[in-house]
């Protein structure tokens, strides 16, 4: 109510009254254009029909010149004189009529569609630039419906929850306006005005306005292709498209060229579709294009792109509406979409303050998610379709009775059924709504192992979470309770684990566990328990050691803004060395024994029992870190400058009785290299050492991050067949570095057969070096997104400088080794 007298208030004091011209655009069949824009000649203001062809838009009182306008329609232009009253004015757009008779193409000849390319290409920089510095209004809407889903997935009803059982319903609907502002070189900011999600008033829609820019050499799409889609006037576009003249037309005096784009090879990123580029001045003035599987295309099966650009002024064209339009056919979910953007209100002399442009590239403006639906209903450029309406009605109604306890309790009644799936394999959870905490329990299928130390072991867990506001998930606490018995040698160990992360502008966490427990000598858990099981029972390779400490441990982190954050942990360790109690194996291997309960490579004996107190602290940072802020806080969106990262770690001799007496130091640098079309190069480096060491124990070594096992462990700092403990060390200076590249279809997208599989290759290589000449090396080769989810490597290892074998390594996305 406060905004409406706003509002009215202002519009009375402005003096100004304004009304609005509607209407349909339709074909010369009658049929509806959807997304046709429309939109005052030469000037700012701008609108898009909806699906059935409606539009509106308002302007102050004036003569002005209207134009319709869709892509592979000629335009259509209307003289209107704009009062006080509302104003009702349809267009009918004709196909467009492209002619041919002025070209000659003789047998053999270069298709003219070529040097119409060309011109394009050389023009490329210049059109790119032209929009390098902008401000305008985005009104962008999405929606994604599905056409078909399964009764059951992975074993599980496919229950929506909300009482509709038919087949076609609307998954995802949302509405954001928005100020996007752009300036050389690469500055770029959304400030969001208001934003709304259908059934989710605290929710805030991540809609992107950034234009889709065809003058680029690549189109970036996350999770759609890592190497990018190579556009079709792209600096090397030549190498990579065909290209068919299917005639030109008039419009505005301007004569407009209609190329047929062709992929010349298939499973490259690449467009199919038309691209219509004027003469003379060689600029897009709209397009057609798509995406399949074939193209390397990533979750959709199809994308379908529109844009239509036009004259603002003598000078500069700008882009006036896109849309995208997606399909997916995955597990049997057949769903489609569309998402519209509206561009308005350019302004190409926008004067920005010194400070505009910062380390926030999306804002959303305090109370932007809760404007009432009679504000959307007054300034929404798009009219909604009739099946939106309905969901906008249902999904909010339904919200409001979500509310209520009592649906909150049937809802918990029929989530929180216990199947003996998920005990066994998935794990379960348990949610009380009303209190906004859920339960979890690990499946036994993790909580059961076997060791030497232990036998078989029972390592039951769970977790308990509690949000403290509805809106951001990043502000909880978490506490897990953790009981392990071993059989064999009768030990009964726990912990418990508490969390506190703050969610707020700069984030803030704070943990704290203690207990009784077992730790492996890398504290790091290099192996894991699932796959030491085997590996101990099948082949008498107990990689696994450990020992015994209580111990209580505190950690605390915080960002600190620009991309710096900060870690810091004290801990306290009462050790106790383990022995080997059982000899339990399912498959004898001739001459192999299990061999003794600690590190043989630098141990000839178990350690003593002491007392360690260990205070660290680190600092990293990435320069350049963007982020989406919200009005509670930020999400960070990751730079293209690498990470940094320093760390000091101490051993406090003699208080609490500690033992040990030392200063390590580490420092390393990451990054993810994205090189397009080349691929995804990631690199780790890092170095440290002992500024001191007076009292070291094993615990307290260097280690690195070896493997024994078949499971791979994890890639970019990790290696995938050293000895876990052969290298392990006091030293005062080492050194690490891992290498990967991703060639995501560089190469295998040229075999024949091979290609459709889309597996890619990916090589690298490790390697460590240690003060007094010691070193290690590996290379390996590999291929993955096997079924989207495999991943296999052959590993060859050379420890100093001699090949020490070859070794065949699996993962699984989202599993890698080690870890307990």
């Amino acid at each position: 109510m406060r905004l409406r007298i706003i509002v009215i208030l202002l519009f009375f004091c402005s003096g100004v009254s304004a009304a609005v011209i509607k209407g349909y655009v339709k074909d010369a069949n009658g049929k509806p254009l959807a997304y046709a824009s429309v939109y005052v000649k030469n000037g700012r203001q701008g609108t898009t029909a909806g699906v059935n062809g409606y539009y509106q838009l308002s302007l102050t009182p004036g003569r002005y010149t209207i134009i319709a306008q869709h892509v592979g329609y000629a335009k259509m232009e209307r003289e209107v004189e704009v009062g006080d009253q509302e104003l009702s004015v349809d267009f009918t757009l004709t196909i467009q009529q492209v002619s041919l008779n002025e070209v000659v193409v003789r047998a053999g000849a270069e298709d003219p569609a070529y040097a119409i390319i060309r011109n394009a290409i050389k023009k490329r920089k210049e059109h790119l630039e032209e929009l390098s510095h902008f401000s305008c209004e985005v009104y962008t809407k999405e929606q994604f419906q599905l056409r078909d889903y399964p009764k059951k997935f992975m074993g599980q009803k496919v229950d929506f929850e909300d009482g509709d059982t038919s087949k076609r319903k609307m998954l995802y609907l949302s509405e954001t306006v928005a100020r996007y502002s752009v300036k050389p070189p690469d500055k770029s900011k959304v400030e969001v005005l208001s934003t709304r999600v259908s059934g989710n008033a605290n929710a805030f829609g991540l809609t992107l306005p950034k234009i889709v820019n065809f003058y680029e050499n690549y189109i970036v799409a996350e999770g759609l292709n890592p190497r990018g889609f190579i556009s079709p006037i792209a600096a090397n576009a030549l190498n990579y498209y065909r290209y068919k003249f299917e005639g030109s037309f008039m419009e505005d005096s301007v004569e407009v060229n209609r190329i047929k784009v062709i992929p010349k090879r298939k499973y490259e990123p690449l467009f199919s579709g038309y691209i219509m580029i004027t003469e003379n001045s060689w600029r897009i003035h709209s397009l057609q294009l798509e995406l399949y599987k074939t193209s390397q295309m990533e979750i959709l099966d199809t994308l379908r792109m529109e844009q239509l650009y036009a004259p603002l002024n003598g000078h500069a064209w700008v882009i006036r509406n896109q849309v995208l339009y997606p399909t997916v056919r995955l597990f049997g979910f057949d769903a489609f979409g569309s998402s519209v953007t509206v561009y308005s209100k350019f302004d190409l002399e926008a004067d920005f303050t010194p400070k505009y442009f910062n380390n926030t590239l999306m804002k959303y403006n305090e109370g932007s998610n809760k404007k009432p639906s009679d504000y959307w209903d007054s300034i929404r450029p798009l009219p909604l379709q009739p099946e939106e309406i309905s969901d906008y009605h249902k999904k909010d109604s339904l919200e409001q009775v979500r509310k209520d306890p009592k649906y909150l309790d049937s809802l918990d009644r029929v989530r929180n059924k216990i199947g003996i799936g998920g005990i066994l394999f998935t794990g379960e959870t348990i949610s009380k709504q009303k209190r906004r905490s859920v339960y979890n329990i690990d499946p036994l299928i993790r909580s059961v192992s076997f060791n030497t130390v232990e036998g078989w072991v029972a390592n039951l867990s769970g977790s308990w979470v509690k949000r403290f506001d509805s809106t951001n998930f990043q502000k909880q606490f978490v506490l897990r309770p953790n009981v392990r018995y071993g059989f064999s040698n009768g030990h009964l160990n726990g912990r418990l684990q508490a969390h506190y992360q703050s969610g707020g502008r700069h984030q803030e966490s704070i943990g704290l566990s203690g207990g009784k427990y077992v730790f492996q000598y890398n504290n790091a858990n290099p192996v894991g328990s699932f796959m030491n099981s085997f590996s101990t029972l099948l082949r008498e390779l107990n990689h696994m050691k450990l020992y015994e400490a209580w111990y209580a441990r505190a950690d605390y982190s915080r960002q600190l803004g620009s991309g710096l954050d900060f870690t810091a942990a004290i801990q306290y360790q009462d050790r106790r060395p383990l022995s080997n109690s059982s000899d339990l194996v399912w498959r004898n291997v001739k001459e192999r024994t299990y061999t003794p309960n600690y590190p043989t490579d630098i141990m000839s004996a178990p350690m003593d029992p002491h007392q360690a107190l260990l205070v660290s602290a680190g600092l990293s940072w990435q320069p350049g870190m963007k982020y989406i802020e919200f009005p509670d806080r930020r999400m960070s969106l990751g730079s293209k400058y690498p990470v940094v990262s320093a760390r000091l770690t101490k051993g406090v001799k003699d208080l609490f009785s500690s033992d040990v007496d030392y200063l390590k130091w580490e420092m390393g640098v990451k990054d993810d290299l994205q090189l397009r079309l080349a691929g995804m190069l990631q690199y780790s480096f890092s170095a440290g050492g002992f500024l001191q060491s007076d009292a070291v124990q094993v615990p307290d070594y260097k280690h690195f991050m070896g493997n024994r096992l078949i499971l791979a462990n994890g890639y970019s700092n990790s290696f995938q067949a050293l000895h876990y403990y052969r290298y392990s060390n006091t030293e005062k200076i080492w050194a690490e570095g891992h290498l990967e590249h991703h060639f995501n279809g560089v190469f295998t997208n040229k075999i024949p057969g091979f290609r459709k599989l889309n597996w890619y290759l990916v090589g690298g290589a490790n390697a460590l070096w240690l003060d007094g000449n010691k070193h290690y090396s590996e290379l390996y080769l590999g291929l993955e997104n096997i079924f989207k989810l495999l991943r296999t490597d052959i590993v060859w290892s050379f420890d100093q400088g001699s090949f020490s074998g070859a070794y065949f390594r699996f993962s699984i996305r989202g599993i890698t080794g080690g870890g307990d």
